[in-house]
């Protein structure tokens, strides 16, 4: 997102941009898959008086946005990425802490099933599934 489109969007729910949303947004996009504690170590090396209750809030706010969205990834803090991205369902591994992504349509029938038994509607792309990578099970990992 352009600082220009990002500054309006803001603009419009009446908000400014500052300097701190544009660079944890940036940090975000730019890392991928991200925790608070990333995304702070991220924005420091540009703005070192940046603390980290200031990336939690900005954070939340970039998800109200619809900008940014998050999953949980292990039992610690959340993981966010680019809401522009296509939705996927992640894998993590719990040896290596490998993460990898499949196509969330993998867990549509499953979804669908949910919503017709029990009225559940699946948000995939807050999906996890934990287990172990080839080259763990392998034992080439690590």
């Amino acid at each position: 997102m352009s600082e220009s489109s990002l500054a309006e969007l803001l603009r419009s729910r009446g908000l400014r941009l500052t300097a701190q949303r544009q660079l944890v947004l940036q940090a975000v996009m730019e890392l991928g898959h991200a925790t608070p504690e990333q995304v702070h170590t991220a924005v420091r090396e540009v703005a070192a008086g940046v603390n980290i209750t200031t990336i939690y809030r900005t954070l939340e706010l970039l998800e109200r946005l619809g900008l940014v969205t998050h999953t949980h990834l292990s039992h610690g803090s959340p993981t966010y990425h680019a809401a522009g991205e296509n939705q996927h369902v992640h894998l993590v591994c719990r040896e290596c802490g490998a993460i990898d992504e499949i196509d969330p349509e993998l867990l549509r029938p499953l979804a669908d099933r949910l919503a017709a038994q029990r009225g559940f509607q699946v948000d995939i792309g807050h999906v996890a599934l934990f287990g172990v990578c080839g080259q763990c099970e392998n034992g080439e990992g690590k």
